[in-house]
């Protein structure tokens, strides 16, 4: 198979009370998996299965809706599992909270700006921090798109991605966006969201 479904570094149980452990298993095993499955199946016997996932993305527009939708949650998953840790939470330093600072004016207004993003996006979908050339940015997409795509309105690196489909959220949160979003802010592992800006 071309694309793996990683192991999470971490137990399904790790994120509690904020993400609960069964949301998490059926998450990573059942949505997850069935992305990195049809993903293979979609490029299986075809030029693209030699590519790496960024390769794919950054083209999506020249492949068909199957390799869109799984390429696009193989890839956010693999990213949404890293950005969260049992020890997050908090705020970053360094160059990434001086990058914030620049791009938002302070971190208050970014966490502000991003969790309006995520509660906003209408229907299923993610919200994210992206690393432009001029600097950090805010964005919003619909269904598994990604900034990497060449048909994002806003196009650049991801490094903070939260998924806001209901299936990321429904068993503990209900229709109750806004706690959910909130909850996220207790987990995010700022070291992997810093080293993705590093990269």
């Amino acid at each position: 198979m071309s694309f793996k479904l990683p192991s999470l570094k971490y137990s399904y149980a790790a994120l509690e009370p904020h993400i609960d452990a069964r949301t998490m298993e059926i998450h990573h095993t059942k949505h997850h998996a069935a992305y990195t499955n049809n993903l293979n199946s979609a490029v299986e016997n075809t030029g693209m299965a030699g590519l790496s996932i960024e390769d794919l993305l950054k083209d999506i527009s020249k492949h068909p809706a199957g390799v869109r939708n799984n390429g696009g949650g193989f890839y956010n998953h693999n990213l949404f599992w890293e950005v969260m840790s049992p020890d997050g939470g908090g705020e970053p330093s360094g160059k990434l909270l001086e990058a914030i600072n620049s791009s938002f004016g302070s971190f208050d207004a970014f966490k502000e700006g991003f969790s309006k993003a995520a509660a906003t996006r209408f229907g299923s979908g993610w919200a994210w921090l992206v690393k432009q050339d001029s600097g950090l940015i805010i964005s919003s997409t619909p269904n598994q798109d990604n900034p990497l795509m060449d048909v994002a309105d806003v196009k650049g690196v991801p490094v903070l991605g939260l998924d806001v489909w209901e299936h990321a959220y429904y068993l503990n949160y209900q229709n109750r966006r806004p706690d959910y979003i909130a909850a996220f802010w207790n987990v995010i592992n700022w070291d992997e969201v810093s080293r993705r800006f590093r990269e």
